[in-house]
């Protein structure tokens, strides 16, 4: 008989004494405690508070009485966005809360359901560790998100707004867009549309406003421009073209409130070579330690502002994705596994982070016009499965190099020394300026530093390592993996 397969217990199946769920609804929440029961020893008891409104003042007195109970986790069900005062009023306090979907704490079939019931369910889960909870990034990282997803928000919007113009002009047959490449977002197309606005009509006159590239094609231009655009279609594109420059200034806004909010994150700060940290520090190329959206826009295809959603999206904390492939799972480029004895299904497409895969792929059509491997993987998978299967086998690759990667062979397109970032590869964490032997090793992706780590040291648990030094790869430096990283490392280089 073969040995069984060992499977440690993930980190939220941990066995509670005194836990708290709340069934949570719109303007209220039913809460249940259950803790040991001092008359019935190796019992429990459950102690429900029924309608407590959901404002901060009553959450607040709840959280109190919670701890004075020496409550060791509460947990809340996802439902809409009414967990979000209950969540940030009870982990304010200091209570650890947990959020959990709903399919994750369906009650039984056949069974009554009702409020009190769903939180006595939802306690009983939670107090065996039988509940996964669902990643809710700290408040500070909050604040980014919000400004990146409004800017998000935004460009969409302001993507409708031209589809609207766009739409318009086809209306008074004047067919910009089949010569103009980039449609209603070139500067040509709107300098002509502002001219038919102001009762300019002559095609030729109007083809003459082109720029660049486009006066190559004024005659295909003169005759798009010749329709039947009146006053009343002047009236309505003015009022969007005011529409788009109005959301051109938010968007702006947005980028920096949100950048600004970022450089208050004291785990996303750089170094100067001067020495200084804080915010600001850390974002020019001779940086010792770069900021944390710099260091990652070092990965192909991640520019600085796609870097900052990333981290807005998944925070700074990579030890909460124990493996790479686990970050890709939650971001939702991978199927769900469906295996049942000789079969292997396809697997249904997970949800995921939706903003955060869309990064992710715009990432990956970035990366596939450079000469790293990210490019020449999306190339040789585009040539013999198709553009888009391409873009999610790149976008998973940097979403690995973000967790955390092994090393690699190099791309046949790599230049001699490169090792699949833009600029350079370099330590990222203080602390480590006196361990560095120096060099890189040719072939790596992700960001590789060599350390002098004595012969026969051994690799702590959870520290990203994946191999010592004096073999044919320095070790993997996998990106922020929390607080305690600098301490693992220096603990390795020590040992």
């Amino acid at each position: 008989m073969r040995k069984p397969q060992v499977i440690p217990d993930e980190d939220h199946e941990v066995i509670y004494e005194r836990v708290a769920a709340v069934d949570v609804a719109k303007a209220s929440g039913v809460v249940c405690m259950r803790t040991p029961d001092s008359s019935r020893p190796g019992r429990f008891v459950n102690r429900i508070w029924d309608n407590v409104p959901a404002t901060r003042a009553r959450v607040a007195g709840l959280g109190r009485e919670l701890l004075r109970c020496q409550v060791q986790m509460v947990t809340l069900e996802s439902t809409s966005d009414y967990w979000r005062i209950w969540h940030y009023v009870l982990e304010s306090i200091g209570l650890a809360v947990q959020l959990v979907s709903a399919s994750q704490a369906k009650n039984l079939k056949g069974r009554p359901k009702t409020d009190k019931l769903d939180a006595m369910w939802l306690a009983r889960l939670t107090q065996l560790g039988l509940l996964r909870p669902s990643f809710v990034p700290p408040a500070a990282i909050r604040a980014v998100r919000d400004f990146t997803r409004a800017r998000q928000d935004l460009v969409r919007e302001r993507t409708r707004c031209l589809q609207r113009l766009e739409k318009l002009l086809e209306d008074a047959m004047v067919k910009i867009t089949s010569v103009v490449k980039d449609g209603m977002k070139a500067k040509s197309s709107v300098a002509m549309v502002q001219a038919l606005i102001a009762g300019e009509r002559d095609p030729r006159k109007l083809a003459d406003l082109a720029k660049g590239p486009l006066r190559g094609k004024r005659d295909a231009l003169a005759e798009a421009l010749d329709g039947m655009f009146d006053s009343h279609h002047g009236v309505i594109a003015q009022m969007l073209l005011d529409q788009v420059a109005f959301l051109d200034q938010r968007i702006t806004a947005m980028e920096d409130q949100a950048i600004a909010a970022l450089a208050q994150v004291e785990e996303s700060w750089g170094m100067d070579a001067t020495g200084e940290t804080g915010p600001g520090c850390g974002t020019t190329p001779d940086s010792p330690v770069l900021a944390a959206a710099h260091r990652l826009a070092e990965i192909p295809g991640i520019s600085v502002w796609l870097a900052i959603v990333i981290i807005a999206e998944i925070g700074l904390n990579m030890a909460l994705f124990p493996t790479p492939a686990h970050l890709v799972s939650w971001i939702g480029l991978c199927r769900s596994a469906t295996q049942s004895g000789t079969r292997h299904g396809k697997g249904r497409q997970k949800k995921g982070n939706s903003y955060a895969r869309a990064a992710a792929g715009q990432a990956a059509l970035g990366a596939s016009r450079t000469g790293t491997f990210p490019g020449e993987r999306y190339r040789r998978i585009a040539r013999r499965r198709g553009g888009a299967i391409a873009q999610a086998a790149v976008a998973r690759s940097i979403l690995s190099q973000v967790a955390g990667t092994r090393c690699r062979a190099p791309a046949p397109s790599e230049p001699e020394g490169h090792c699949g970032l833009q600029r350079r590869c370099a330590p990222a964490l203080p602390g480590l300026a006196g361990e560095v032997a120096g060099g890189v090793h040719q072939g790596c992706g992700g960001f590789r530093v060599p350390l002098a780590i004595p012969p026969g040291a051994s690799r702590p648990a959870g520290c990203g390592l994946d191999v010592l030094a004096g073999s044919a790869h320095p070790p993997v430096l996998p990106f922020l993996r929390g607080a305690g990283q600098a301490a693992g490392v220096e603990q390795l280089v020590s040992a």
